[in-house]
């Protein structure tokens, strides 16, 4: 056990992420030794940063505790403290069920750990943290929160209101981030076009992101997390007339069906959807659409299912990700509706849409054989160096391997790449 050092561990996603990094910041202003997400932690404080989106997330974030409690029984660590959205929701409950813990933090109380272990936080790094990710990229969360209430979705029961950050403090961020060596930005937020709703009574996304554009340093950046309603139109100028604005877009749809859509409460149809995705292809060319879709719904018939398999096929996804539905307690879905759908059914319903994108998905790859890009070398793994292309994001996309023929590439840099091969899942490329 080492002495003033502290293990953060992040479970959930990107924008929990976030949230480390800024405790991490924190603490080493504070004095201590801070490590990340270490398989083997050695300090003598361990901090968790949970999820609570659906049943798997819990699990693996109760499991993580668990696995920490008895460690601090064995002897292995002092002190150990939980964070993040599984125990915004079930603050009292986890305080009975494992009392091992020594303090619970909700998700947006973290800094009181700070007063906790007798620092105070300081205001003067509020908007500096502690990257995990490769020097050259970063996450940027514009805003936290929802004020979208999908039937199936737990997140606004967790997170609250939709509030926006004020647009010269990301900036401002942005400006810092940069002078540190990031040239990429994954801009990420529970729901990006809701951004600037509440500050300034208008959708101002395409004004951020055009500002963030103009940044000196500022090469790439890229969208996630975006609802189909009401999209603010302005955004395809900016994504058209900014180089470093990546031509990628991040738009959970979740269904197709307008049965689905209603039951799930999205406030979207199918002929907006379709409309919606023409205007995208037709305003960005050469844009690559990455959704989310969601099977298994309460009452989700079998015609709902063929219209939705059918609407992957037609719009040919470049990334798609799916998951089956989890009944969440709270929302409007578990109260109103009888989750009626057998587990084996939902988990064929997913098989089957994933087989139809996963062929999608390699003749998509395929076609760019032969085809040049520009590409950002994120790590050297093996004999290869693994870099990534304007269209895909990290952790969730393919990737581009280039094999190490003592050409010396370097992390963080842009180089120019012709593909030469492709597999389900990536690329393989050649430096020009």
């Amino acid at each position: 056990m080492k002495k003033n050092t502290i293990d953060i561990i992040t479970l959930g996603c990107s924008k929990n992420l976030v949230d480390s990094e800024k405790l991490m910041r924190q603490l080493e202003a504070s004095g201590y030794k801070v490590t990340h997400d270490s398989d083997n932690p050695k300090g003598e404080i361990a901090v968790i940063n949970t999820c609570g989106f659906i049943g798997d997330a819990k699990e693996e974030s109760i499991n993580m505790i668990l696995e920490f409690c008895q460690a601090k029984e064995e002897g292995r660590l002092k002190k150990l403290y939980v964070m993040g959205c599984l125990s915004e929701r079930y603050l009292k409950e986890l305080q009975v069920e494992i009392p091992q813990v020594d303090k619970f933090y909700g998700k947006f109380n973290w800094n009181d750990l700070l007063s906790d272990l007798g620092k105070s936080y300081h205001s003067e790094f509020a908007i500096e943290r502690h990257l995990t990710t490769p020097a050259h990229y970063a996450y940027l969360k514009i805003s936290e929160g929802c004020d979208r209430q999908c039937a199936y979705c737990a997140i606004p029961i967790i997170t609250g209101k939709h509030v926006s950050r004020p647009m010269e403090e990301i900036l401002d961020e942005v400006r810092m981030l940069v002078s540190e060596g990031v040239k990429e930005f994954q801009v990420i937020a529970q729901e990006l076009t809701y951004y600037g709703v509440d500050l300034y009574k208008k959708q101002m996304l395409p004004e951020l992101i055009e500002r963030m554009a103009q940044i000196p340093g500022v090469e790439w950046i890229r969208l996630h997390y975006a609802y189909p309603a009401r999209f603010p139109k302005e955004l395809f100028r900016v994504m058209r007339e900014h180089d470093n604005v990546c031509k990628y877009m991040d738009i959970a749809l979740q269904h197709i069906s307008d049965n689905m859509l209603q039951r799930m409460r999205r406030h979207v149809s199918k002929a907006e959807t379709y409309e919606l995705i023409e205007q995208f292809r037709k305003e960005v060319p050469g844009i690559h659409l990455r959704t989310t879709l969601m099977v298994g719904f309460p009452g989700e018939t079998e015609q709902d299912f063929e219209e939705l398999k059918d609407f992957v096929r037609k719009v040919r996804f470049d990334r798609m990700g799916a998951f089956a539905y989890s009944e969440e307690e709270g929302t409007y879905s578990a109260d109103k509706y009888e989750d009626n759908i057998p587990d084996e059914v939902k988990q064929q319903r997913l098989d089957e849409l994933m087989a139809i994108q996963q062929e999608i998905s390699a003749e998509l790859s395929h076609a760019k054989i032969g085809k040049t890009f520009k590409i950002i070398i994120d790590r050297k793994e093996g004999e290869y160096y693994v870099g990534r292309t304007e269209f895909d994001s990290p952790e969730v996309d393919p990737e581009v391997l280039v094999k190490d023929e003592g050409q010396a590439l370097k992390i963080g840099e842009f180089y120019t790449a012709k593909i030469n091969d492709a597999d389900d899942f990536d690329l393989y490329a050649t430096i020009l």
